[in-house]
């Protein structure tokens, strides 16, 4: 092999995409009529690494058949188990394997399932460490969702959020995605982007952004939303370099195959 095939760098694709959790009452936008469409879309993409958000295990196993060249890792936030919504972390078999996982509650109590602060439901943070085969480097992804109601819940969240991938991850290059439930102007984005050791991969980005701001999109594609409705994201540590990042628009028939827009972002470990 040449010097230059050996130092060709490997980019990793990278996605966030909270999924809507599988709820009877969306009537024609319920799981069972765009669980096909959700599968398209990230067969299509081709992310290497994915983080989902409200996913249900129902859900889960729904991606794990269509989508049969990934893995997954993940704990129901209710019970650590299989009991409640998931912030699972989808991997592709063929380029990334498994070294180790762990899952923590966003509360003062991280290692056992509870409420933390005043958020109104239980939340987690999911994490894979993964050897990647076409570098043979190792990194961490973090997945989470925060809460939607309490915004102390929030601002402690990203705190103890970043304490973990800094205990966790050390030297290890890290990507943490999720659904923060809060915009860039808020005190929870701050912690986490205004952090030497973690950035948001859109302000970084080599390529300028592609798509809308907002993330939040509702599942009709007639309803427009701004700036404040950015709420997923993508953040890394400064051992990537991100070459690009966008929102994704891809609909059929005027409807979204999720309330909220995928983000995609395509990062390199720095040699």
């Amino acid at each position: 092999m040449s010097a230059t095939a050996q130092t060709t760098p490997a980019p990793l694709r990278v996605m966030t995409y909270n999924l809507r959790f599988d709820n009877p009452a969306d009537g024609e936008n319920r799981w069972s009529n765009r669980k096909d469409r959700v599968a398209a879309l990230l067969r299509f993409h081709c992310p290497d690494v994915f983080g989902v958000q409200e996913a249900l295990p129902h859900q889960l196993h729904d991606l794990e058949t269509a989508l049969p060249e990934y893995g997954w890792y993940g704990a129901g936030r209710d019970d650590g188990k299989e009991q409640g919504e998931f912030s699972a972390v989808f991997y592709r078999r063929s380029r990334l394997a498994v070294l180790d996982q762990g899952t923590f509650w966003l509360s003062p109590t991280p290692e056992q399932p509870g409420k933390g602060w005043d958020a109104n439901v239980v939340r987690v943070c999911s994490w894979v460490k993964l050897r990647d085969a076409r570098t043979g480097g190792a990194l961490y992804h973090f997945n989470t969702h925060f809460d939607h109601v309490g915004e102390e819940a929030r601002q402690e969240s990203a705190k103890l959020i970043l304490a973990r991938i800094q205990a966790t991850a050390g030297e290890l290059p890290a990507i943490l995605t999720g659904d923060l439930n809060t915009d860039p102007g808020s005190v929870a984005y701050r912690t986490l982007a205004n952090n030497p050791s973690l950035r948001d991969a859109k302000q970084v980005s080599k390529t300028p952004h592609y798509g809308p701001e907002a993330t939040w999109a509702t599942f009709d594609v007639r309803q427009h939303h701004g700036p404040s409705d950015r709420i997923d994201y993508i953040f890394v540590t400064p051992q990537f370099t991100v070459l690009k990042h966008a929102t994704l628009t891809d609909a059929l028939e005027l409807r979204y195959p999720s309330d909220h827009l995928p983000v995609l972002a395509e990062v390199v470990v720095q040699a």
